[in-house]
């Protein structure tokens, strides 16, 4: 299964991003989506899979759930937006993948058994930071992700 990641889009949908995302089975957003568009247009991709952030505090984008834990080709995903407002074990859970955003700085790690990715954003650029967004693979259970340049 393939599954494009993404966060941060703080109300922009960059028109490179649709393109990089054809073909993945699901789509999933770490929060601060700032548009609902932009959640029906992903749509139009794929099935989608959203949280809230701390900046969709108002308007549709404030009923988004806080966290989402979701079983995708037999892995368990919990997705959180600030990897510090973690509030459970992911090893002890069952958790495969912990998906979080909020920092813009991409990055994959492994931590006793669990993989932490942040696709980093895909929306307005932050300081030097890069544009990002990642694919998820899933394959017999077990995840792999990479992160993939938006913009050069």
């Amino acid at each position: 299964m393939l599954i494009g990641v993404l966060s941060d889009t703080h109300g922009l949908l960059r028109p490179e991003l649709l393109p990089a995302l054809a073909g993945v089975d699901h789509i999933l957003h770490a929060g601060d989506v700032g548009d609902p568009a932009i959640l029906a247009e992903l749509a139009r991709i794929a099935p989608v899979t959203a949280i809230r952030g701390n900046i969709d505090t108002h308007g549709p984008c404030a009923a988004l759930p806080p966290t989402e834990a979701i079983e995708l080709a037999g892995c368990l995903i919990y997705i959180v937006h600030a990897l510090v407002d973690l509030d459970l074990n992911p090893h002890a859970a069952g958790i495969g993948v912990v998906l979080y955003g909020h920092s813009h700085q991409p990055s994959i790690e492994h931590r006793n058994g669990v993989l932490y990715l942040n696709p980093g954003s895909a929306g307005p650029r932050r300081f030097n930071l890069p544009i990002t967004y990642a694919l998820l693979r899933i394959q017999n259970g077990h995840p792999t992700a990479e992160i993939l340049p938006l913009l050069p």
